[in-house]
């Protein structure tokens, strides 16, 4: 048999000791202190939760008063109408109603309705009334003889069921007739009881109506039978409770739970939302006095796990508190693990600090800009040997030194930029100890110092003399330059003046041996042409014609000449009106050829009229001259999507090795017998191209036609 363990000992085996038994202790007082925690946090959201949902409950009545308050304000305008006209007609009610827009700002009333007041002695008279003033057949209803009648007389937006309601008696019904006489009575709104409405039939929707009474003599009789006799009627408000309680609310009922009871008289169900939760947290009753009526407002809350949200989160509080007790056994070990960490962390934080600080002195005396430390009274701290260099001084005899004396300019912030980090950068004048002036290029930058240690910011000083002078020489060179090109613009001036005279003193020169030969030839001509055979006659009109296109060419010389001189117009141009006229000229100039022309509408762009016309005239004259011969010919006029403008024919073409010819000034690529011309005409289309900006290029096939591209970006300023 094996040997007991004896009891003292068992127990101790069982019983912790030393930091063990602190940690139980400390895990049992955890736990304690977490349970209490989590009970107390329970009961204040429980608590929050319910006042929320009181607060909440209060909130949602005072919004249906609210409502119906607004409907009240509905009621008074109608009434404010029958104060400023004895009696509307329908069509003015209509037009009123239809100018409150109901339907959108109040979609749970029926429409705004107006109830005349008529003893049973004065119903003939008003249906009379209401015949002969073309309103229809009043059919008063339900039928019987009553000491007085409340008929709905208008009822607006005209819809099928307020046009059945017109006629019905609502002094007929109980609860319609409490409330109206009530309002009668008393000269202020009143609310129906629980009412089936006529539009609703043959569904039946509980609804309520808002009565408001109308007097002919304006303010409300003092006494009630000079009540009964001024009144004219009523104006009332037709709403359905659910439409009501839904619009009003928009939906902030959510889960909770409603029920609407009448307590005026007895109780009466008015309403009840669908959500019924079937164990609620929270009840809530709350009591509506509204216009006569007493309501009674019920409200439950959803179950406890839906109505306070904030037990989801306490919940874990525990969990939480079971694991803060099992991390308490880690705890010294953590903190041993922490202390050890910090001292590395410190140890490490030294060393980057002795870098950092290495790294800056180092930086501070090997760097080729000078660089100063000053204070708070602006002194130079400390310097590095490039500072002293620029200077001029020692790195000793600059520390205490007021930075602002080693310059000679006083206004320091004249040229100074700023930035919004502090940062700011100047130009000065440095005033050397050997009398030597130097220009100097200063940073500042506000820079802490150690603790105690009084050093607010860094200057960075860059010596730009040399640099200046260097930008001084470029500039006075390019002053020299612009003289030299003044010079060469004024001389070219004067060529193109002299080129100019040129050309008039060569025109007028040449015209005059040229007008000599032809009337010299004209007088052989007329004269004795019986002495001269037919080669001597055909010798001098050939001579003839020679003057003659001798002259042609002069003018065209003379209309290149003017066309690089002359100054531009901008202005809008309409491209295709110009070319119409244009090819309207040229079939009237040759009334038996039939060309047709193929001109797109609406290109308009902004140039010189007059130059615009020259261009398009050569290029479609040169297109109706070219395609003389077909009976086909078809010239067009347009532009492609990339803005390029096109003038084709389907004429004679050129060859396209020969296309720099084109634009050259009297250059041809056929004779004189197949095409008459002088070799100007693309030329000068060129030079108008270019004048604006653009370029012009041509295409050609022999015996297939011709296309012109040009561009016009618009006209220079010259």
């Amino acid at each position: 048999m094996e040997q007991e363990t004896p009891a003292p000992q068992q127990w101790k085996r069982v019983m912790p000791r030393g930091s063990h038994a602190l940690a139980l202790a400390v895990l049992i007082a955890s736990l304690l202190l977490v349970l209490i925690t989590w009970r107390n946090a329970r009961e204040r959201e429980i608590g929050a939760a319910q006042q929320q949902f009181a607060t909440y409950a209060t909130e949602l009545t005072e919004i249906l008063r609210q409502r119906v308050s607004e409907y009240e304000l509905v009621t008074r305008g109608g009434v404010s109408l029958f104060a400023s006209v004895a009696r509307p007609t329908p069509r003015q009610w209509r037009d009123y109603v239809e100018g409150m827009d109901l339907e959108r700002r109040y979609p749970a009333i029926v429409g705004l309705g107006f109830a005349g007041y008529v003893p049973s002695a004065r119903l003939d008279d008003l249906q009379i009334e209401w015949r002969e003033s073309g309103y229809g057949l009043l059919n008063v209803r339900p039928w019987g003889r009553r000491p007085v009648y409340g008929p709905v007389l208008y009822m607006e937006p005209r819809r099928p069921g307020n046009v059945a309601a017109v006629g019905f008696d609502m002094l007929s019904e109980a609860n319609r007739r409490t409330a109206m006489l009530a309002a009668l009575e008393t000269g202020r709104a009143q609310l129906s009881g629980r009412v089936q409405l006529v539009q609703d039939d043959p569904v039946p929707r509980a609804s309520l109506i808002l009565y408001l009474p109308i007097y002919r003599a304006g303010d409300s009789p003092r006494t009630r039978n000079a009540r009964l006799v001024s009144s004219q009627g009523w104006i009332y408000v037709p709403f359905r409770i659910d439409d009501y309680v839904q619009t009003a609310l928009h939906g902030r009922l959510g889960g909770n739970h409603l029920r609407i009871t009448d307590v005026t008289h007895g109780s009466t169900p008015l309403f009840e939302s669908l959500a019924r939760p079937e164990q609620s947290a929270f009840t809530v009753d709350r009591s509506l006095e509204l216009y006569g009526r007493r309501w009674k407002l019920e409200f439950r809350s959803q179950p406890l796990e839906a109505a306070a949200p904030g037990l989801h989160t306490i919940r874990g509080t525990l969990a939480l508190g079971l694991i803060a007790a099992l991390l308490m056994y880690g705890m010294a070990f953590s903190l041993a693990q922490t202390e050890l960490r910090a001292r590395r962390i410190a140890r490490n934080l030294t060393e980057d600090y002795r870098r950092s600080e290495l790294r800056f002195r180092s930086a501070m005396q090997y760097s080729a800009i000078g660089k100063a430390l000053l204070d708070s009274n602006a002194c130079i701290v400390d310097s590095n040997p490039a500072f002293a260099s620029m200077v001029g001084r020692s790195t000793a005899e600059l520390i205490g030194v007021p930075f602002d004396s080693l310059f000679s300019d006083t206004n320091s912030h004249a040229a100074r930029t700023e930035d919004a980090d502090g940062v700011w950068r100047t130009m000065r004048r440095l005033e050397r100890q050997d009398g030597s002036v130097r220009h100097v290029h200063l940073t500042y930058s506000p820079v802490p110092g150690n603790i105690g240690q009084d050093i607010t910011g860094l200057v960075q000083m860059d010596d730009v003399t040399d640099r200046l002078l260097a930008e001084a020489r470029v500039h006075a060179l390019n002053r020299t330059l612009e003289a030299r090109v003044e010079l060469r613009t004024r001389e070219l001036m004067r060529a193109n003046q002299e080129l100019e005279s040129f050309a008039y003193s060569v025109s007028h020169d040449l015209r005059a041996p040229l007008r000599a030969i032809d009337g010299f030839s004209r007088i052989l001509t007329e004269r004795y042409a019986d002495r001269l055979d037919e080669v001597g006659r055909g010798y001098l009109a050939r001579v003839r014609r020679a003057a003659a296109r001798m002259g042609e060419l002069i003018d065209a010389m003379l209309q290149l000449s003017r066309l690089a001189r002359s100054p531009l117009r901008p202005e809008p141009v309409d491209l295709s009106l110009t070319a119409e006229e244009i090819a309207e000229e040229l079939q009237l100039a040759e009334p038996d050829r039939r060309v047709a022309f193929l001109i797109e509408p609406g290109m308009e762009v902004v140039g010189d009229a007059a130059l615009l016309r020259n261009l398009l005239a050569n290029l479609l004259g040169n297109a109706w001259k070219f395609t003389q011969g077909r009976s086909d010919a078809r010239i067009e006029f347009g532009i492609e999507a990339g803005g390029e403008f096109f003038v084709r024919d389907n004429g004679a073409g050129f060859p396209q090795e020969y296309v720099e010819k084109l634009f050259r000034p009297f250059q041809r690529l056929h004779n004189e017998e197949q095409f008459a011309g002088h070799g100007i005409g693309l030329a000068t289309v060129h030079r108008i191209v270019e004048r604006h900006g653009g370029v012009i290029h041509a295409e050609g096939t022999v015996g297939e036609g011709a296309i012109f591209r040009f561009t016009l970006p618009g006209a220079n300023d010259e």
